[in-house]
């Protein structure tokens, strides 16, 4: 709450505003009860469902939907949730906010404020001028070596040493930071907080903090560094849920120079208004950022070479874009549709669709992981937020061109899950199930062998039930040996008890906990995004 504190409310974002004039069939709600339920759907809801909840990943929660539910029925789907995906919030929300935010869902939204370039140069600081950066780094840490690490609820992230296993700092951020990307020499990474709070961290200074930050709209995800040519680490693109827009900003200082709208038609022709960014990349052989449109279903590449004359190609593929990940090559990028039960797949080089996927409900490979089958030969894999499933297909047209964009094969797990993880000196593929409801399942991960596609059970946790602590999202070290594995406890009045297990990934045997982390989720590990490993 005191990052979110620093972020939306500082920017006197009107929450209050986000629930519209009381209906009659709606249950009343006092003005104190307003507010903290706009700040709880905010945090909580608004990710699947949409800022003005007309639906997204999630089904819509207008008056017309909610009210015919009632109040009994919201509550049992929030507290328990559901067999399409939606996760359980007991543990997670108390009685009263479910019941709370139950009532409030019943009432008319109402769109939030638009955020002009002016708006954001005035939320724009420099903490530290580029010419006062150091030269060399400040400490003799392995800073290569680092785990940049979102402690989502705490608002910050966690600068972790991994040849030691120590926290080295935790540096200030936006609110629930969904991803961090680095510059082109790993130094500097930009994350965007769920607050539009986009900021760059220093890993050389002592400790690493943050030099420079600029809020790019009320509620964000992704954010993407310019690698390509001379445009290298000039350019930084945010992604906005609200207002729906990109910002490209200077890289160097965090200047907003550019805003552009995403509203636009979806593939059946009709308007999105709310036609969120959900995520962005840089494309390794073009100065082009990849601009994907949730609402919309399409894939915008973007030239950056002259960002006065935006030349931006719109490929149509389906709904709704979630997360993705790029081919060996870095050519081809494979990208979650999952509203469609779709994988997509891009030709970068072309600027054109190349072919979509039917694998599962609801595909989310998060980082994804590309690794060579024995029968299919080069393959790339997600699981799925709507059921227990390692889907993965072939991804090298030119050498096995039989294969490419084709099913190679299906494994089931026990529960659904968020990401998939590999490296390419690893026997193993690892798979999180933490989209299960019961922590039997949601505490374990799974890991494949590449060679005979067998699956082997590990337990990560065993944290009791007041904790909802999942295993999430996995990460390997510099070396490739270790797989750190998030424990994040959800709870409430638990979030300090989170930690991340560190794994032999050869023996599968624990070597070391990082304890007393608050809600760690995604990791980064500097020199593996470098180089683009995994």
């Amino acid at each position: 709450m005191r990052a979110l504190s620093k972020g939306i409310f500082a920017l006197s974002f009107p929450l209050t505003a986000m629930v519209g004039m009381a209906q009659a069939a709606a249950p009343e709600l006092t003005a104190e009860e307003q507010e903290r339920a706009n700040t709880i759907y905010f945090q909580r809801c608004a990710g699947c469902h949409g800022t003005t909840r007309n639906g997204a990943t999630g089904p819509n929660l207008l008056p017309g939907t909610t009210q015919e539910l009632g109040q009994r029925r919201l509550e049992s789907i929030i507290t328990l949730g559901t067999e399409g995906g939606m996760n359980n919030f007991d543990g997670i929300l108390s009685a009263d906010d479910i019941t709370l935010i139950s009532k409030y869902i019943q009432h008319d939204p109402v769109d939030p404020p638009e955020m002009s370039l002016a708006d954001m140069k005035e939320r724009w600081q420099v903490f530290v001028a580029p010419e006062d950066l150091p030269t060399e780094p400040q400490h003799d840490l392995n800073w290569e070596n680092f785990m940049v690490t979102i402690l989502r609820d705490r608002g910050a992230m966690g600068i972790i040493d991994a040849d030691t296993k120590e926290l080295v700092t935790e540096v200030e951020t936006g609110y629930a930071v969904h991803v961090a990307k680095e510059s082109s020499d790993g130094r500097f990474w930009y994350v965007q907080g769920r607050d539009g709070r986009l900021s760059k961290i220093d890993l050389w200074m002592d400790p690493p903090q943050v030099t420079a930050e600029v809020f790019i709209g009320y509620d964000a995800r992704d954010v993407a560094v310019s690698h390509y040519g001379e445009w290298k680490d000039k350019y930084v693109i945010g992604g906005s849920y609200w207002p729906p827009h990109f910002v490209i900003a200077d890289a160097e200082t965090m200047e907003p120079l550019k805003v552009v709208s995403t509203r636009s038609y979806d593939t059946q022709g009709n308007f999105r208004n709310e036609a969120r960014v959900a995520a962005l990349y840089n494309t390794p052989h073009a100065p082009t950022f990849l601009v994907n449109v949730k609402e919309s279903g399409q894939v915008w590449q973007v030239d950056y070479s002259d960002i006065d004359n935006l030349r931006i190609d719109q490929m149509e593929t389906a709904e709704f874009l979630h997360d993705g990940f790029f081919d060996p090559t870095g050519r081809y990028f494979q990208i979650a549709a999952n509203m469609s039960d779709k994988m997509v797949f891009i030709d970068t080089e072309t600027r054109k669709l190349v072919s979509m996927l039917e694998t599962g409900t609801k595909p989310h490979p998060g980082p994804g992981a590309n690794w060579v089958d024995p029968e299919c030969g080069p393959v790339a894999g997600t699981t799925h937020l709507g059921e227990g499933l390692l889907t993965f297909w072939g991804n090298d047209p030119e050498g096995h061109p039989d294969q490419a964009w084709q099913i190679c094969d299906q494994i089931e797990t026990d529960g659904p899950g968020l990401f998939v993880r590999t490296h390419p000196d690893s026997d193993n593929v690892w798979i999180d199930q933490a989209m299960h409801p019961e922590p039997d399942v949601n505490q374990w991960v799974m890991v494949m062998n590449k060679e005979t596609r067998e699956l082997t059970p590990i337990h990560v946790a065993d944290r009791p039930l007041e904790h909802d602590a999942v295993a999430v999202h996995m990460e390997y070290d510099q070396t490739g040996t270790e797989v750190w594995v998030s424990i994040w406890a959800r709870g409430d009045g638990h979030q300090n008890d989170g930690a991340i297990v560190v794994f032999d990934d050869k023996t599968l045997e624990v070597k070391a906990v990082v304890e007393g982390l608050n809600t760690p989720t995604g990791k980064f590990n500097v020199y593996n995004r470098k180089h683009h490993v995994g």
